[in-house]
């Protein structure tokens, strides 16, 4: 809103209303805005949260040896990340932009999906909360409508990236003149970053574009789906993930910045999106909020974020990727919820596997991996055989472990972005 204002009193001269046309200048009173949000409201809420009594569900000692500590600890903190994301960017995004709309909905959606779910939790005593089922139907549902509107919508388009050369053993990277609808995505370690999902259904002859975008419907339904339960499955220590979500945010900023820059495009050999600058606003909000938050999160911690704040964080982050056509990127720069989903994955499958052998075998020591880190050998089942009992060899801390996966989430990101020039 304060966007469109400035613009207007630009049209009389006002000092300093140029600023705000500037992306940098909105992005950076972004980051600040949303960080002093989340510090301010925070501490308001969990002292809300405190007076009512709402706290988190007690947590199993077999599962979280330091969960006596975590008594009387508030949740659905994920409030407070979501508020500190809106409010800055309804005052400086410009929300005529499709792509801002997507994620305000994004946001909104799993927000009220993770909140139902912590409803549940507290209110109806029901640890299991928001049947699996609805959840999975709430997560498909936000990837269906983005990928139907990234199809239908005229303004979203972009200039693919063309390769002509201009001198011997020297190529010159220019783009389309004419932004378009495409089905191109970016796909690291290759020579020109593309791939294209019409050309992966070209089996289908004549149809193989009409293929192509249920191909990319079908895509983006995973990966909201994938992300956003990876980060649900992350969320287990304090600060966890929030500050694993803040690196990747971080990095989604850039990739998102050098797709709306043609210069940074055209040195980058990768597609140029018009008008998808509104997303660098969006992550910075995202990026602050999350730091914000960690003010409290940190161990110990004085609020949880519970499913309100994870689920949305998840669905955030795969929404954007899948906006700037960079959602082949994503296993390495999520790649800490990649492995906590696989881990999850490879436990439960491998345990029905030999069930049925009549034989009661785990692979890791607890599932999703960040557990195993912390589980102390008294607290295995004695009836099971670990494949894995052996590693690590002794229980940590979950400060360390959370720091040390934050230094493994800044390793991916910087790895995420330098694949765009390793080709």
């Amino acid at each position: 809103m304060l966007y469109y204002l400035f613009r207007f009193l630009e049209e009389y001269n006002i000092p300093g209303a140029h600023l705000w046309s500037y992306i940098s200048f909105r992005a950076l009173l972004t980051l600040i805005l949303s960080l002093l949000i989340s510090a301010w409201f925070g501490e308001r809420f969990i002292k809300w949260m405190k007076r009512r009594k709402i706290f988190e569900t007690e947590r199993d000692p077999s599962i979280d040896p330091f969960g006596v500590e975590k008594k009387g600890v508030p949740t659905m903190g994920g409030v407070i990340i979501i508020v500190s994301i809106l409010v800055p960017v309804l005052l400086l995004g410009r929300l005529r932009n499709i792509y801002l709309i997507l994620m305000i909905i994004t946001t909104l959606w799993l927000g009220f999906l993770g909140f139902m779910d912590d409803y549940i939790k507290i209110f109806r005593q029901n640890k299991e909360g928001l049947k699996g089922k609805y959840k999975i139907v709430g997560q498909v549902s936000i990837g269906f409508i983005v990928g139907l509107v990234l199809y239908l919508s005229p303004d979203v388009v972009m200039r693919e990236n063309i390769s002509s050369p201009s001198q011997p053993k020297t190529e010159q990277v220019q783009h389309a003149q004419e932004a378009r609808k495409s089905l191109q995505t970016t796909i690291p370690f290759t020579k020109h970053h593309n791939l294209s999902y019409s050309e992966i259904m070209s089996f289908v002859g004549k149809h193989k574009v009409a293929a192509g975008w249920i191909l990319f419907v079908i895509i983006t339904i995973l990966v909201v789906t994938a992300v956003s339960n990876g980060a649900n499955l992350n969320d287990g220590m304090d600060g966890m993930c929030a500050g694993n979500s803040a690196i990747i945010g971080v990095a989604l900023g850039v990739l998102a910045y050098v797709s709306s820059h043609i210069g940074f495009a055209s040195y980058f050999d990768i597609m140029y999106i018009p008008h998808s600058e509104e997303l660098v606003i969006f992550l910075c909000a995202f990026v602050g909020a999350l730091v914000g938050f960690l003010w409290y999160n940190a161990f110990p911690a004085q609020v949880f974020m519970g499913d309100t704040g994870s689920l949305t964080i998840g669905g955030i982050i795969g929404v954007c990727a899948v906006i700037i056509h960079k959602e082949l990127l994503l296993p390495i720069l999520c790649g800490i919820f990649f492995v906590e989903s696989l881990s999850v994955i490879i436990q439960t499958q491998w345990f029905k596997l030999q069930k049925r052998k009549g034989r009661r075998v785990r692979v890791f020591r607890a599932t999703p991996i960040h557990d195993t880190f912390r589980k102390l050998d008294s607290q295995l089942d004695a009836t099971s055989h670990y494949v894995l009992r052996g590693w690590p060899h002794r229980p940590f801390h979950e400060s360390k472990i959370t720091i040390r996966f934050w230094i493994v989430s800044i390793i991916l990101a910087a790895l995420a972005i330098i694949t765009l020039k390793i080709r």
